[in-house]
């Protein structure tokens, strides 16, 4: 039987590719065999990044990208066409974050958030859809979050804008479908990364999120893999429109009661 998750011979677009989970989203797509466009804001930091993927074996186009600027979406979609022939999967993973409470953000900061994480990943899957439509065929995978589903103090602006990623996802679906194409979400939950390895050292904080977890753990950039590459592959050729949450089971909506607390009798 054909091996319905080989990305052999396949082209992948990952924004958002020089760290964090982006970046290990990037490097799956690379072991699962695909050749790939890596995207950031800044060359330097990619630079790292193609030369590990090419020691992979991979062909890798580097690219600088700004998902707030139209004419540099454009350009980054151009340049990966001419490059490689084509995008075969879009990973929209660029976003930004900035916790304040509600009163307290700026219309600017707004926008800033919006912009990226939304707005961005919106017309980076316009443009990479033309192509798809026109070829038949395209797998486009946006990354939401576990704020999709839930209200948290601080974050009304991304969730706002995870929420937004969600729904457009089915709307994108249910229009390009009939031409080959796939659009799904993932939605990771409470992930270590080096980019917030630090932010999970609070005992306090880290402690409360543990006891509502039932894994009982935070999650690895590695656990999002086989959600990624099953959305990116031939195994979900006929899954779309759809969310995964890849979170431990938080999304359950499980909260036990404080370890102090004894748990109520059974039977």
């Amino acid at each position: 039987m054909t091996n319905l998750f080989d990305l052999s011979g396949k082209i992948a677009l990952v924004t958002g590719a020089s760290r964090g989970l982006g970046n290990n989203m990037a490097r799956a797509l690379v072991e699962a065999g695909a050749d790939i466009a890596v995207t950031a804001r800044s060359m330097d930091s990619l630079v790292p990044v193609q030369k590990e993927f090419e020691s992979r074996g991979a062909r890798v186009f580097p690219l600088v990208l700004d998902v707030q600027k139209e004419e540099s979406i454009l350009e980054a979609v151009k340049k990966t066409e001419d490059y490689f022939g084509r995008i075969d999967i879009l990973v929209n993973n660029a976003g930004v974050n900035k916790r304040k409470f509600a009163v307290d953000y700026t219309w600017e900061e707004w926008d800033w958030i919006l912009d990226t994480n939304l707005k961005g990943s919106f017309f980076m899957a316009r443009e990479a859809a033309k192509g798809m439509i026109r070829r038949k065929y395209g797998r486009i995978i946006n990354i939401g979050s576990g704020t999709a589903f839930f209200g948290y103090k601080t974050v009304a602006p991304y969730s706002a804008g995870r929420g937004g990623v969600k729904q457009m996802t089915m709307c994108m679906a249910a229009e390009w479908a009939e031409h080959g194409i796939t659009v799904n979400c993932i939605c990771p939950g409470w992930f270590i990364t080096d980019i917030s390895r630090k932010q999970f050292e609070d005992k306090k904080w880290s402690g409360h999120l543990l006891e509502r977890l039932p894994a009982k753990r935070f999650g690895e950039p590695h656990d999002l893999d086989t959600a990624l590459i099953f959305f990116a592959s031939e195994a979900s050729a006929y899954v779309n429109g759809q969310t995964i949450c890849v979170d431990g089971g938080f999304s359950t909506g499980d909260c036990p009661a404080p370890s102090s607390v004894a748990p109520p009798s059974v039977g």
